[in-house]
């Protein structure tokens, strides 16, 4: 089991990375944050204090608690900090050969014992799991953006996690206040294997004249009672993101339904990524 009073860790200070460090410590765990610069942990505490800020705002958290949530996080720079950890959940960028890599470095610097969790949206816990000496640790725990305010978080089972591994991280799923859904390790798992494929379609529907960014997006939320529209999501989601996530499920399914929009290849190799580049199918005021 995951106690509280020993130190849950989270790699990469991106969007992700900084929600999850968030919603655990908003649960009381103490968190140890790692990123390769102080300047991005700045900017990581900065994103998870306007988030806190919101959720004052709603009336969902009292402004009396903010101190003590970010007094729980400690921010490094240094692996070695990790080594007290009960649970690490990884959370950098989806690149498998980097991810294989920080997963070796996880497996040197963590107790035996600790857990090791990857919010890959894509790539194969098998995978990562096969880079250390303790596969039957290794885990998806797949969280949604926004963190703070998504309930599902996928948990992926490599090919070696062990039961009690999968109960430890359903449990501490579900102390956080989300819903744990079982995912084998397939390509894309369940949420993105259904959701790129659409949002691919959308922008062929783009790229082909079928109909204007904005008309693609209204038939989807009036149409199909979707919040946002697949292009507004995927620049949500950041469109770098969806195009790594579409060609792992194209290299590792083999269809043609996943080959990534030329159009959307034109976009990412533009620098135009979406919300956090100001600019993607739609701009955003920086």
């Amino acid at each position: 089991m995951v106690d509280k009073n020993r130190r849950i860790g989270v790699v990469g200070g991106g969007t992700m990375g900084n929600g999850i460090a968030q919603v655990f410590a908003q649960t009381g765990y103490q968190v140890v944050l790692m990123d390769t610069s102080p300047e991005i942990l700045d900017r990581a505490t900065a994103d998870i204090q306007k988030s806190l800020g919101r959720l004052v705002r709603k009336g969902t958290l009292s402004e009396n608690d903010l101190p003590s949530i970010l007094e729980r996080i400690t921010k490094t720079t240094k692996p070695e900090s990790l080594r007290e950890c009960q649970l690490v959940v990884e959370a950098i960028f989806e690149d498998p050969t980097v991810k294989r890599e920080l997963f070796t470095k996880l497996d040197e610097v963590t107790s035996p014992d600790c857990i090791l969790a990857s919010n890959t949206s894509s790539i194969s816990i098998t995978e990562l799991g096969a880079a250390t000496k303790r596969p039957e640790r290794v885990i998806g725990m797949h969280f949604m953006n926004p963190v703070p305010v998504m309930q599902l978080v996928e948990i992926i089972r490599g090919l070696a996690t062990s039961d009690e591994t999968y109960r430890a991280v359903e449990t501490v799923t579900r102390d956080l206040g989300k819903t744990p859904v079982s995912v084998q390790d397939y390509p894309g798992f369940v949420s993105n294997r259904v959701l790129m494929p659409m949002i691919n379609e959308a922008v062929y529907c783009l790229m082909e004249g079928v109909a204007t960014r904005d008309d693609i997006d209204t038939v989807m939320k009036l149409g199909m009672n979707h919040p946002l529209g697949p292009l507004a999501l995927a620049d949500l989601i950041g469109l770098d993101v969806c195009l790594n996530i579409l060609n792992v499920l194209h290299d590792g399914i083999g269809e043609d339904k996943y080959r990534p929009c030329p159009l959307l290849r034109k976009m990412v190799a533009s620098g135009r990524l979406g919300r956090k580049t100001g600019r993607g199918f739609y701009e955003y005021g920086q």
